[in-house]
């Protein structure tokens, strides 16, 4: 290896270096010799690609793919951010008030968790499980989570193009959304059956206890005396504001427990005043149940407040932070994770129904099917038992 090529190869691997050494954070995986022996095969592919590709190697773009390659081997919710993507983290600037209604992970390309009811995305028929190829024709085969999420906001009114794959990946479905703002918390509610309240939360927010609350409350007064809790497709929130629902349901117990680095342990648990719903309780989850979302439906069944009526969840229970480079670059890294109640793994686990209903597919450009599978067995179920 020339001297310059040398030089070439230790400027670059110094950051590779950093991200495993920063903050401790892969204390475990250092303590390991074969990560060093990694440290070196890196060393020697990029002198490789210096001496032998074919072209002159845009070192830049090499070394840019590396460390999203580092990132991707974690979770998708961690992302390698450039420097100026970090210089936007801590200006502190709000996203753009305008968006789809989309929740994304990734999965090769871009995927969607859920769409929102009634949101830009849910009515151009966008539904969980959808590949997310290009968006304004930029390929998301290299875009991480939080650099979707971004590209999808603008101004309220403004338009976003996205070429979306469904079963034939040869056959792409290019279509143009409008943004408009989103709401922070979206909760109704209405009388399902005899005895029977429906509460539909769509996405979570600050004020969503407070709606849950007082929706069961008006249905209480209209003769409920059981309960369906539909959080299919609600993928937003923070942790805290999925916690705050599940106080509202459990009276005592262990709520979730936070996970942080080293196996470290916090539980959450329900406090005094907390319980005030007490009616006999379903919850209708989907693979689109995610994160506040997915902690809440944790909690309940967990503190056998609830059955769980649908589709095994996405398994998205982490929160993250940003983690600055020497060369001010970052690392958008998960760095604690929630339990169930019970300290099993709900991040990238999921839970599993307690009576496992499938939705239907539906093929792009078909209308949403007149019944509802998940939502008739919960209203079976809660006819079997006695009221609360």
């Amino acid at each position: 290896m020339s001297s310059r090529t040398r030089l070439i190869v230790m400027s670059i691997s110094a950051p590779v270096i950093a991200f495993a050494i920063v903050g401790g954070f892969l204390g475990k995986v250092m303590a390991r010799e074969d990560t060093y022996q990694h440290l070196k095969i890196f060393d020697d592919v990029v002198s490789l690609i210096s001496s032998n590709y074919v072209e002159e190697a845009d070192i830049d773009k090499v070394m840019r793919g590396a460390m999203r390659g580092l990132a991707d081997g974690l979770d998708p919710d961690s992302a390698y951010l450039t420097v100026a993507e970090v210089k936007q983290v801590e200006s502190g600037v709000a996203l753009p008030p305008g968006g789809v209604g989309l929740e994304l992970t990734r999965q090769y390309y871009l995927r969607v968790i859920a769409a929102r009811d009634n949101s830009p995305a849910a009515k151009a028929g966008l539904r969980t499980g959808d590949y997310i190829r290009a968006i304004n024709d930029i390929p998301t085969r290299e875009m991480s989570v939080w650099e979707g999420i971004r590209a999808l906001r603008g101004t309220p009114g403004t338009k976003v193009s996205m070429a979306i794959i469904r079963g034939n990946a040869a056959d792409p479905h290019v279509i143009e959304l409008t943004r408009e703002n989103e709401p922070a918390s979206v909760v109704n509610g209405r009388m399902a059956g005899a005895g029977i309240g429906y509460v539909r939360v769509a996405a979570i927010g600050s004020a969503t206890a407070g709606q849950v609350k007082s929706q069961v409350a008006e249905l209480t007064k209209s003769g409920a005396s059981k309960l369906v809790v539909d959080v299919r497709r609600a993928a937003n929130g923070s942790i805290d504001d999925g916690l705050a629902l599940a106080r509202l349901f459990v009276a005592k117990g262990t709520l979730t427990i936070r996970e942080t680095k080293g196996g470290l342990r916090e539980p959450i648990a329900a406090g005094a005043g907390d319980g005030s719903i007490a009616l006999s309780t379903v919850l209708l989850v989907d693979t689109g149940t995610s994160g506040a979302a997915e902690v809440f439906a944790a909690a309940l069944v967990g503190n056998q407040r609830a059955e769980l009526i649908g589709e095994h969840t996405i398994g998205r229970a982490a929160s993250q932070k940003l983690v600055r480079l020497p060369d001010g670059a970052g690392i958008w890294l998960s760095t604690t994770r929630y339990l169930t109640p019970a300290g099993a793994p709900l991040h990238e686990k999921g839970l599993e129904p307690t009576v496992p209903v499938d939705d239907p597919d539906i093929e792009f450009g078909q209308p949403a099917p007149t019944t509802d599978p998940i939502l008739d067995k919960a209203l079976e179920r809660l006819g079997e038992k006695k009221a609360a």
